[in-house]
């Protein structure tokens, strides 16, 4: 098997299952928390809330709400499932805040920090990306999971400026622009490779005011005696008619200054040595980063996830905390920003994600990325292989089966799961040469054992009605002959750049699809994704 992996799951049950013990060397992790909602809400103390809630946390995983199930997790976790000290944290956090959402986050959390903990490696490093809503309380469990003396450091993330708008400012509080990334190691053996930064202006016209004659070489000066003299074992000797105590020996002295590295203002002046602006690092990175903006509406990255942070902050932590070669996990992967950045900075890497539609975008973004080579590096677990598991699937989550069989046909799946009017997703095709428009496949998906043909002149009415070019229709079972009959009859569409002529409205079934055969269409695009380099090929090899 590849060393880079894909997992579609739940974490825990994943970390359990697959994930070895002391195997992994950094893990990044930016849990779904809806921060955004009222905090009278989260905080609230109440028995129950409607079933409804508890589907909506499901279906999209940003949500935690206090159900009899979290209650029976607390109980098991705090009953001998649990290391005494996290046992004894969430206990307190029961005492504190009662049965509400934030405590069922911090339950939820709990094994899965503790499951994170056991498979990193003793020299292994934890980043959790969290906002101020829970990062105190996440920090106390942190502590409990991995022990207080194995926190390092609570980055601040400025994500935005407030220079460039209102950063979350509210009537009644300071701007909310800031993120906390909570910075563990399981030991106090761990990788940590300094970052330095560009000195500002003004530091500049400050420090490195001397610019030497004949090379032009920007240098400050900076002190060569020797603090504490004769007591601390420094020399006593003249150096250009100043005689002091010094930091050198009177060999290493004399080499400095043929090399042109001692700096006398006037004569009779204490010598300096010279330190060049062009041989200096910078200034070593601290805890407060704002040099990093939050992924906006024009970034080039952005793939309309809403959560997606930017490349150049995982890079950051990867380059910081792993070595090349070196294994990255991300337990809630997302868009996979992390995966890119571990894959383009040469890190083995393992990603998991309890949503399918984030598994097909980290795909689809590796492919844009990296080209279709990138797809026999790494393997995708979890996702149906046959049949039984596409039913399987079915069986477990309709939407997240709905959403995989539309990827199947390089389609966009839905992201939500109601006012789809029947469609599951959407694929778009070139229309021209100039990458500029597009068509639109309109994708259903019916997983029932019972379909009929009506379900095909319902796709070609919507097709016609949102003026789409074509539909597609995917079945788990074989199709009628009605359904064959109703396809026949559903005209045919040209693509105005060839000329080439293809079905309206076609079917095709979930064991076609996984033995690798393709519905009857144009080029498709990859979607989530502004494919630049899709369209280059398209116009260079003559497609249209």
């Amino acid at each position: 098997m590849a060393d880079n992996k894909l997992f579609y799951g739940d974490n825990l049950e994943v970390l359990r299952q697959h994930i070895e013990s002391d195997s992994v060397d950094l893990v990044y992790l930016d849990p779904p928390f809806n921060s955004n909602r009222n905090y009278n809400v989260l905080f609230g103390r109440h028995e129950t809330h409607p079933a409804d809630d508890a589907a909506q946390m499901q279906a999209f995983g940003d949500t935690w709400v206090w159900t009899p199930e979290t209650e029976e997790q607390y109980l098991e976790l705090i009953q001998g499932g649990t290391p005494n000290r996290v046992a004894d944290a969430l206990t307190a956090f029961r005492t504190l805040l009662g049965e509400n959402d934030a405590m069922a986050y911090l339950v939820n959390m709990t094994p899965r920090l503790v499951e994170l903990h056991r498979v990193l490696k003793s020299t292994g490093s934890m980043y959790l990306h969290c906002d101020p809503t829970m990062s105190h309380y996440l920090k106390v469990l942190l502590d409990a999971t991995f022990g207080p003396t194995m926190y390092r450091n609570e980055i601040t993330w400025r994500r935005t400026s407030t220079v460039k708008g209102n950063a979350g400012q509210g009537a009644r509080h300071f701007g909310r622009n800031t993120d906390i990334i909570l910075f563990y190691t399981k030991s106090d053996i761990y990788t940590f490779n300094p970052v330095f930064q560009p000195y500002s202006d003004e530091y500049l016209r400050k420090k490195f005011s001397y610019v030497e004659e004949g090379t032009g070489r920007r240098f400050q000066t900076v002190s060569m005696e020797g603090p504490g003299g004769a007591a601390k074992g420094n020399p006593l000797y003249e150096v250009l008619g100043v005689t002091r105590y010094w930091r050198f020996s009177k060999p290493e002295m004399e080499r400095l200054i043929s090399e042109g590295r001692v700096h006398q203002a006037k004569p009779g002046n204490v010598p300096r040595q010279k330190y060049y602006l062009d041989e200096a690092k910078g200034v070593q990175l601290q805890s407060l980063w704002s040099d990093i903006d939050a992924i906006n509406s024009q970034a080039a990255e952005r793939l309309g996830y809403p959560t997606q942070k930017p490349l150049a902050l995982l890079e950051r932590i990867l380059a910081v905390s792993t070595n090349p070669g070196d294994t990255v996990l991300d337990p809630f992967c997302g868009c996979g920003t992390t995966v890119d950045a571990a894959q383009s900075l040469n890190r083995k890497w393992l990603g998991i994600d309890v949503t399918y539609i984030a598994i097909d975008l980290i795909r689809k973004r590796l492919r844009h990325t990296y080209g279709e080579e990138i797809e026999g590096t790494y393997d995708v677990l979890g996702i149906p292989r046959d049949r039984a598991g596409a039913f399987a699937l079915f069986s477990q989550s309709p939407f997240d089966f709905e959403r995989w069989a539309v990827s199947l046909v390089n389609a966009q799946p839905n992201e939500k799961q109601v006012g789809d009017k029947g469609i599951d997703g959407v694929a778009r095709f070139f229309l021209d040469a100039s990458g500029k428009n597009f068509g639109r496949i309109l994708v259903s998906v019916k997983g029932g054992k019972t379909i009929g043909p009506q379900f095909v002149r319902d796709l070609l009415g919507t097709v016609e009605t949102q003026k789409a070019e074509m539909g597609i229709l995917i079945t788990m079972t074989e199709p009628t002959r009605g359904i064959i009959d109703a396809v026949n009859h559903a005209g045919t569409y040209t693509h105005p750049a060839n000329g080439q002529k293809f079905p309206k409205v076609q079917v095709i079934t979930v064991d076609q699809l996984l033995r690798g055969e393709k519905p009857n269409v144009p080029l498709t695009m990859l979607p989530y994704i502004e494919a630049k380099r899709a369209r280059l090929k398209n116009t260079d090899e003559g497609l249209f």
